[in-house]
């Protein structure tokens, strides 16, 4: 039958045996090695502007090709896709796109319209995939295209050293700046280390524009003193850099999957916890309002 093996991907460090999906529904056992079975299935593609993901302070007024597959190692429960990142390949349409097509897609976009700079690797976790970031970002970086990055972050440094360089752009989410908070999102002991590792590997990164999301969710991670601890963390990023390098998004929550019917954030409380982040950090910006 063969053997079982650990997922070194993620803290969930998934042990499966020859067949077996991790939690993330996306990486499987498979010939006794762990790959990654959405390899190549988009089930998202989408013209969008680079504020759309959201970047706001990186290549303003361009677009990006998005794309996305399916599963995700989190399980939030207000997850906004939660129809592709919570969904596994059986439960959902798909079509395989190799990735010097999904380039040459972009490239022929570009040629149509030259404000279209390159690929966001998006809607799901794009890290439980990270093969076919790496894959599709080389051939990206040698077409002169740019590579956009928006994950949870919660991965383990092997992924990120396969993408080293070739990230350009990326928007983290920060769900919240407690373990409880990450346990409740299904992150399981080590996410928010596993979370800051990310941030603080790409804030270092010269090569990479890093911007910061943290989804306002009312009664879970809206207070005052917790949104005041992740912005003096930003800031201190990079030696002491992140105050002006880091863009931090605070943004308002909608209900959505298990939360459907929970009343959004109120707009007051968004503005006042913005205001509380630009205690440490210059950019400071407010979404969903």
């Amino acid at each position: 039958m063969g053997a079982a093996i650990t997922c070194t991907v993620c803290p969930h460090a998934c042990r499966l045996a020859p067949g077996q999906h991790g939690r993330c529904r996306a990486r499987v056992n498979a010939g006794g090695a762990i790959v990654a079975g959405n390899y190549g299935r988009v089930t998202s593609l989408a013209l969008d502007p680079i504020e759309k993901k959201p970047i706001a302070r990186w290549r303003a007024g361009s677009w990006v090709v998005s794309v996305g597959s399916y599963g995700c190692n989190l399980a939030c429960p207000f997850c906004q896709n939660h129809e592709i990142s919570q969904a596994a390949a059986g439960d959902l349409r798909w079509r395989e796109i190799a990735p010097d097509e999904l380039v040459a897609y972009t490239a022929a976009t570009r040629a149509a319209d030259p404000s279209t700079i390159g690929i966001a690797y998006t809607y799901n976790e794009p890290l439980v995939g990270w093969e076919y970031v790496r894959d599709c970002a080389r051939l990206a970086h040698e077409a002169d295209l740019v590579n956009v990055l928006v994950s949870n972050g919660c991965v383990l440094p092997g992924a990120l050293d396969e993408l080293d360089g070739l990230i350009d752009a990326a928007n983290i989410d920060l769900k919240g700046f407690s373990a409880a908070f990450y346990n409740a999102c299904g992150a399981g002991p080590g996410g928010l280390d596993a979370v800051k590792g990310t941030i603080e590997r790409l804030a270092a990164d010269q090569r990479c524009h890093l911007e910061v999301t943290t989804l306002i969710v009312p009664g879970m991670n809206d207070r005052e003193e917790e949104v005041d601890a992740a912005a003096r963390w930003l800031a201190g990023l990079d030696g002491g850099r992140g105050r002006e390098t880091v863009t931090y998004h605070v943004t308002r929550f909608f209900g959505r999957w298990r939360m459907a019917g929970a009343a959004p954030t109120p707009r007051e409380t968004v503005f006042h916890l913005a205001e509380v982040a630009r205690r440490h950090l210059d950019h400071v910006v407010v979404g969903n309002v």
